[in-house]
């Protein structure tokens, strides 16, 4: 896949050598834009470049690996930019001369016999018959022809479909960008799920063991009835929970499969989900600049299509004025099929034209509005993926410290509830407690056992987001595109 891209990226750079479009550079968009993100730390440490290997995961990268290799959705990502290049090609072929050559042979043998009653008046006549002479013609030729571009119309329309083509394989990246993302996302729910499945297994047995106290008890006529059916009920809705943790387990792993390009037979070859916490990244860097944002593809993408838009109405407008044309053709003809390489029998024209267009109903001027539209929508249309891409990152990095703070609450909830549990499961074994006691134990420490797992995930998830509103890691580098090297 990789290579037939490159392939009409060679095409088309070829095709269009002589054509530059505009570098990259961010329109205005209406709105001041800082420095630095206001909400990035005031300290913190550098991360790892590539930022799927900051997890310390070793799983990870190899499914990151599988995904970009295999994943359906980038073969049509990257059609898509096949796709481009030729059509950067097909536009940036009328700069060159256009040259064709032919070879011909005719024969032909004309017979008139006797001559018509005109009018079928009758009336008597004359009747003769002659025979042409049998002719044999053969003619071997090359003509060419080539507009100059005075006005710089087609140069205009090979830049547009440039540009284009730069904001399909812009988005190619962004395809890339996303299903990383995905792929790790995806991996981690189906770690979380693991461990959830984890943690029900592990309450199912504890309160498998409580059941059997309290029945023992209960035989011996020691607790009433009311507790064995507190102590049953506590379990049965923890098998519950345990197969519906299974489940969750199951369509994570099928969902990871599917960004994979495997089959979703929920078994993951070479990788199974771990059943401890994957450690978060370091800390978001010290004074995180703004600019990070221009690398992000959809950005690109957006200013790419702003410059084709540019470029479509410099063509439309010099659609308005005239054209020059020149052709120019030359060959042999003969009665002989093997002089047609001799110098004696060669023919040659050549010619200039001049059209200027003067009426055709309103279209060329409708060419000029209409491409004027279009540079208005894709103005308009950067400025949106602008603010929404610096709406993400600010958002997800003002997020990280208030998941990290609710992380850090639910780990101290979820420690004071295990011990509130141990001790009212001891209390009630030596007869001193209620059952009610024990049982709102067991299903809050659970619960708080069950949010500090998704906390996680979630402090996970948001860090993946972040890689992915920045287009990238957090150093920064200029992402240059093939009509601007």
């Amino acid at each position: 896949m990789q290579s037939r891209v490159a392939l009409g990226i060679l095409l088309a750079s070829l095709v269009t050598g002589c054509v530059r479009v505009p570098p990259r550079t961010l329109p205005d968009v209406g709105f001041e834009v800082p420095e630095v993100f206001t909400g990035a730390p005031a300290e913190a440490a550098e991360p790892a470049a590539d930022w799927w290997q900051e997890f310390g995961d070793p799983v990870l990268p190899r499914l990151v690996e599988r995904a970009l290799a295999h994943n359906q959705d980038l073969v049509v990502a990257a059609a898509r930019v096949e796709r481009a290049a030729a059509e950067a090609r097909i536009a940036g072929a009328p700069l060159k001369p256009t040259v064709g050559a032919s070879l011909s042979v005719s024969r032909q043998r004309q017979n008139f016999i006797g001559f018509p009653d005109f009018g079928g008046l009758g009336g008597g006549g004359s009747a003769s018959t002659l025979f042409s002479n049998t002719f044999d013609r053969d003619a071997l030729s090359l003509e060419a022809s080539w507009e100059a571009d005075l006005w710089g119309r087609l140069r205009a329309g090979a830049r547009a479909s440039l540009a284009q083509y730069q904001a399909a394989a812009a988005e190619l990246r962004g395809a890339r960008l996303s299903l990383a993302a995905r792929t790790a996302r995806m991996w981690f729910a189906a770690v979380e799920a693991h461990q959830q499945v984890t943690l029900a297994e592990e309450s199912s047995a504890g309160f498998r063991d409580v059941v059997a106290q309290v029945r023992a008890r209960y035989e011996q006529g020691l607790r009433p009835p009311l507790d064995l059916r507190l102590a049953q009920s506590n379990l049965s809705a923890a098998q519950a929970l345990l197969e519906r943790r299974r489940a969750q387990r199951d369509a994570a792993l099928r969902g990871l499969q599917v960004l994979l390009g495997e089959y979703p037979d929920a078994r993951l070859t070479g990788a199974h989900p771990i059943a401890r916490l994957i450690e978060l990244p370091p800390a978001v860097p010290v004074g995180l600049p703004a600019t990070l944002v221009g690398r992000r593809p959809d950005v690109e993408a957006a200013e790419r299509r702003v410059v084709a838009a540019e470029q479509q109405w410099l063509a439309a407008r010099r659609a308005l004025y005239p054209r020059l044309t020149l052709t120019a053709g030359g060959g042999t003809v003969t009665d002989t099929l093997q002089d047609l390489l001799d110098g004696d029998f060669r023919v040659w024209s050549w010619v200039a034209g001049l059209t200027q267009p003067l009426f055709q109903g309103g279209r060329l001027r409708a060419g000029v509005e209409w491409a004027a539209a279009g540079g208005d929508a894709a103005l308009a249309d950067f400025a949106v993926t602008v603010l929404r891409a610096y709406a993400e990152v600010e958002t997800a990095l003002a997020a990280e410290s208030y998941l990290r703070r609710e992380r850090a609450a639910l780990e101290e909830t979820a420690a004071h509830l295990t011990a509130a549990q141990r001790l009212s499961e001891d209390r009630y074994r030596e007869g001193l407690g209620n059952y009610l006691v024990v049982l709102e134990s067991q299903t809050r420490a659970l619960s708080a056992r069950s949010e500090l797992l998704t906390a996680q995930r979630r402090l996970l998830d948001n860090r993946v987001a972040l890689h992915l509103a920045l287009g990238g890691g957090f150093e920064e580098s200029t992402v240059a595109t093939e009509a601007s090297r």
